[in-house]
């Protein structure tokens, strides 16, 4: 196994328990030796991971390759601490060939440690003995001799300097425990530091278990335990949009919701409040949770309209604190103020909703504040918690390191940050329009009758970060608010709904039953107002306004034969839309239909028999009724399933923002369907 190689299957190994390091945590590297190129010499170099690669998922690809020569060389050049932001640059003068990934901030420990290995991880035992106020003492307790402290500094050169001077003078040291950071371990051999890394994190473990209190966060508070599993989801979907919205004041933002057993009882203890104040500590935690997180102070009991009232209070005291943090610490040089919202908000007796630009951000942020508690628990267990100081928190987060990673990301797809759910999206229409969207950028909700068509839809668009599947009767009030809660537990809320699911029965006046009528009805007049209804209210909560989009039939407005109760039920779904649009547009909601022609191919509807009904109809055989209905339009052009998933984007994708009560036909052109 070549050197690379050998990295990578450590990498992986410590990078896929979480025990070891959090999402996109930490660095691993080798050093090793290859000819180079250009002078067919063997050359010492560096294998390191790059910045915002992740160990678990790591591959070769995300490696930066240095030359160890060009870069011990920097340690001559160095122009000390107050520029030291200064060498990050020059590691690309040393990078060797084509240079893999970009070199993270943390490259220069890994080449100047004298060690052909090097881990650097954010443990949570590690970072519990890293945080408390006698964490040099303690650790001392925990290896002896074997792990030696290192006093917090920033990432960059002068810490490798610093580490590598410590090993220099700890010639028995296996690693060390960076004061309110993390750890860094090494070895001579890719087996021996994975080895070393693992005694530090599982010593660690093992000391405050053994010498940790029973009840490191006090007792619990009287009101502030768990609510029952039911009534706490049925809260947090409640309370979903009002956070979502307070959290998307400066920046649209999605959602992501924890209730596990950590987060719960943390949330119920006497020391919940001051810990939070106080922060994480591990860089890696509080550059996705913000400095702080914002508490609710009322008891799990409390009515639903006064934790609303007192979560507005608290965000707008939240903002004020944030814009005085901004304020007290930054200089002339500091990049603007990103956005004073909360990154997590905690909830007693419900949990935790923690917030970023697309799921992924939010789930992990929330990853990572469930890392920050099991870190305070720990070293409350045998000592204070004693976290890094705000000032040198403000210099990590208003970084121009750091601001540098931001601007290098890619521009946001249209739909990013919003929350779509989209009705009968497990097949045709509504899948192809559930499968734009998320192509868009949106997160989607696949609601469809049958749950194993919706979740296959789902699947296939990528999963729990991109979409969730629901199986919902839109007939059903109770089935359709849960879907809306599905909405809001999955993501935060919901900013785009489309009125998709539908059936049709084609027959005439006098063959037409009542069942006919109503079962039609049922679904697309009344599954469409129970689905506006439910969104509207989780809408106007967020106060972000939103899109409602009707699938509604060109049959809305031209009278086809032997279609009396679809085309009834369909031109009740036009009328919706601008009744909806009139009466929601001061909430900045907004409301428009799309007009389709009969969509035959992957349709749903038509594989369920209306294509053979529609056929007999017009005389045609079955597998030529998409041509028929195409040789009728003015564009002789048959509209397919991705057609109207088009025109559902373009009302909704952030052009038209001024267009609301719009039919958009999507036809091929049918001149007796022209909306007049």
């Amino acid at each position: 196994m070549s050197t690379p190689e050998e990295l990578i299957a450590r990498s992986n190994a410590l990078g896929s328990d979480p025990r070891n390091t959090n999402y996109a945590g930490g660095n691993t590297s080798a050093k090793g030796s290859a000819v180079d190129p250009v002078t067919a010499e063997p050359t010492e170099l560096l294998w390191v991971k790059g910045s915002g690669g992740d160990l678990g998922t790591l591959t070769v690809a995300g490696l930066a390759v240095l030359r160890l020569d060009r870069l011990r060389a920097l340690v001559e050049v160095y122009p000390g601490v107050e520029r030291e932001d200064e060498m990050v640059a020059a590691f690309d003068y040393c990078l060797h060939g084509k240079g893999g990934a970009a070199p993270s901030i943390d490259t220069a420990m890994h080449g100047l440690v004298d060690a052909a290995h090097v881990d650097h991880l954010h443990p949570d035992s590690g970072i519990a003995l890293a945080t408390a106020a006698d964490g040099r003492a303690l650790t001392e307790r925990c290896f002896g001799g074997r792990v030696a402290w290192v006093d917090w500094r920033r990432p960059g050169f002068q810490l490798g300097l610093d580490i590598a001077a410590v090993k220099a003078a700890n010639p028995d040291a296996i690693g060390v425990v960076l004061g309110g950071h993390g750890i860094t371990a090494w070895g001579s051999t890719s087996q021996e530091c994975q080895a070393h890394s693992l005694e530090i994190i599982r010593g660690a473990e093992a000391f405050l278990a053994e010498h940790g209190s029973a009840e490191p966060f006090g007792p619990v508070v009287a009101g502030f335990e768990p609510l029952p599993e039911a009534r706490r989801r049925a809260r947090a979907a409640a309370l979903a949009p009002v956070v979502r919205g307070l959290a998307s004041t400066d920046q649209r933002q999605v959602g992501h919701f924890t209730d596990t057993d950590v987060v719960l009882d943390f949330l119920s203890r006497a020391k919940l409040g001051p810990l939070a104040a106080l922060g994480t500590s591990c860089p890696d935690h509080f550059l996705r949770t913000k400095v702080r997180p914002l508490v609710l102070d009322l008891p799990a009991t409390a009515p639903l309209e006064d934790v609303t009232a007192r979560l507005r209070e608290l965000h707008e005291d939240y903002r004020a604190e944030y814009t005085a943090y901004y304020q007290r610490h930054a200089t002339p040089d500091s990049p603007p103020m990103r956005g004073a919202d909360p990154a997590i908000v905690l909830v007693p007796g419900v949990g935790m909703f923690s917030f970023g630009k697309d799921k992924q951000t939010a789930r992990v942020a929330g990853e990572f504040y469930v890392n920050a508690i099991n870190v305070m628990r720990g070293a409350e267990s045998v000592s204070t918690y004693a976290p890094i100081a705000e000032s040198e928190k403000f210099r990590i987060e208003y970084w121009s390191l750091e601001e540098a990673k931001l601007r290098r990301l890619p521009r946001p797809r249209p739909l990013a940050g919003r929350v779509a759910l989209v009705t009968g999206a497990g097949s045709g229409i509504g899948r192809a329009i559930a499968e734009r969207l998320a192509a868009e950028g949106a997160c989607v909700v696949v609601a469809d009758l049958d749950g194993e068509a919706a979740r296959a839809v789902a699947a296939g668009i990528g999963g729990p970060d991109a979409a969730v599947a629901v199986t919902a009767d839109v007939t059903d009030a109770e089935a359709v608010r849960g879907a809306v809660a599905a909405a809001a537990l999955a993501f935060g809320g919901v900013d785009l709904v489309v009125n998709n699911a539908g059936l049709s029965i084609s027959k005439s006046l006098l063959e037409t039953t009542e069942r006919d009528w109503d079962i039609q009805h049922d679904v697309m007049a009344k599954g469409s107002f129970l689905v506006s209804q439910a969104a509207a209210a989780a809408m106007i909560v967020q106060g972000m306004g939103g899109d409602i989009v009707y699938i509604s039939s060109k049959n809305a407005v031209f009278a086809g034969p032997n279609n009396l109760a679809y085309g009834a039920a369909k031109a009740d779904q036009a009328h919706q839309v601008r009744l909806l649009a009139a009466e929601l547009g001061e909430h900045g909601i907004r409301v428009n239909g799309v007009n389709p022609d009969g969509v035959v191919r992957g349709s749903g509807i038509f594989a369920g028999g209306w294509g053979a009904q529609r056929a007999a109809v017009y005389g045609v055989p079955e597998e030529e009724l998409g041509a028929f209905y195409a040789q009728r339009t003015i564009l002789k052009r048959e509209v397919l399933p991705e057609h109207v998933a088009a025109a559902v984007f373009a009302l909704a994708g952030g052009e038209l923002t001024h267009t609301t009560g719009l039919h958009v036909p999507v036809d091929a052109g049918v001149a007796a369907a022209f909306v007049r």
